[in-house]
């Protein structure tokens, strides 16, 4: 039941967890470990890890998910499979985070039940306020920049990132070609906050490149809310 009680409480303040969300990638690797990775990544303050994988075999992929989620409970930050429902049913992960392509948000919250986090990936207001309705807890809206990350990423500009913020009532991030430079642009959208890749897991200091970047996330969004 301690399992349990600790996802009720991260989607009671989810809004919160979502601030600085990374998505891992084994592109940057250069003979770590993802295990590694994320955990400089989480001493950096990350608030939220999705385990993004696509070319892993099941078992290995198994071991990985076992080892990344071991470590996210350590640090008290929400752990979430992206795409794979029955990995994330297997390992009882606190959710799941899936795509447009990918099954529907409400047949993923009949098969985790309702204690999960779910997050779905929109590119318009219409998916936005079906995936709510369907069950979702956030929505990853983007590539609100251009994106290498991620080949068929489809470009939002910010007048539907906004548009989007308006017409749910589940937390929205950004996602997509995010940097510490370019965050501040999306100052007074309405997201609570950005989920990233390169922007972590690309850079040579991946604690520091995230402590940079968070400090930059804080004065975007955090003086939005206090004007």
């Amino acid at each position: 039941m301690k399992s349990d009680k600790r996802t009720y409480s991260y989607k009671q303040d989810l809004a919160a967890f979502l601030f600085l969300y990374a998505v891992t990638d084994r592109s940057w690797l250069n003979g770590d470990t993802l295990t590694y990775q994320v955990k400089q990544a989480l001493e950096g303050g990350v608030t939220f890890v999705q385990l993004r994988e696509k070319n892993l075999d099941e078992e290995a992929f198994y071991q990985e998910a076992l080892e990344i989620q071991a470590l996210c409970k350590q640090y008290q930050v929400p752990f979430v499979i992206n795409d794979n429902v029955a990995l994330a049913k297997k390992i009882n992960a606190d959710g799941v985070h899936v795509g447009q392509s990918d099954m529907e948000a409400l047949d993923v919250r009949k098969l985790l039940g309702d204690d999960k986090i779910i997050g779905v990936s929109a590119q318009t207001v219409e998916q936005a306020v079906l995936a709510e309705k369907h069950g979702a807890d956030y929505l990853g809206v983007g590539a609100v920049f251009p994106t290498g990350s991620k080949e068929d990423a489809v470009e939002v500009s910010q007048e539907t990132l906004k548009a989007i913020c308006q017409a749910v009532r589940i937390p929205v991030i950004a996602i997509g070609g995010i940097t510490k430079e370019n965050v501040k642009e999306l100052k007074k959208t309405g997201i609570c906050g950005i989920a990233v890749i390169s922007a972590i897991f690309g850079q040579e200091d991946i604690q520091t490149a995230t402590v940079l970047l968070k400090e930059n996330l804080i004065h975007s969004l955090k003086d939005d809310e206090n004007k």
